[in-house]
């Protein structure tokens, strides 16, 4: 088995994010066994995933969000579009003047 630390600036997160979860199925006065069925998983899991534990399954995460209607949101994590220190670095991998070889006089008719 293979274990590792997740950082508690994650954890916290986690955490948060089962907030929210848990916010917006009481909102909608679902008992976790009603949004559990809506998404197909167990009692079990969304309960761990309302407490932000660590090793819940992303499709469960996901499947939860489609149920409570807020998987849009999933459209914007790690948008390509979004990810400025990504592109800083591509940026900076391009070369730096465009290659030699071809001219205007190769394409004159």
């Amino acid at each position: 088995m293979v274990t590792f630390s997740v950082p508690p600036v994650v954890l916290a997160r986690l955490e948060r994010l089962g907030d929210r979860i848990r916010t917006a199925r009481l909102r909608r006065s679902w008992s976790v066994a009603a949004l559990a069925g809506k998404a197909g998983i167990n009692r079990n899991t969304l309960t761990a995933l309302e407490q932000g534990r660590p090793g819940t399954s992303v499709v469960a995460l996901a499947s939860v969000l489609w149920a409570l209607g807020l998987d849009g949101a999933l459209e914007s994590v790690a948008d390509a579009d979004e990810d400025a220190h990504g592109k800083a670095l591509e940026a900076a991998r391009r070369p730096k003047r465009a290659r030699s070889g071809s001219t205007d006089r190769d394409y004159d008719f």
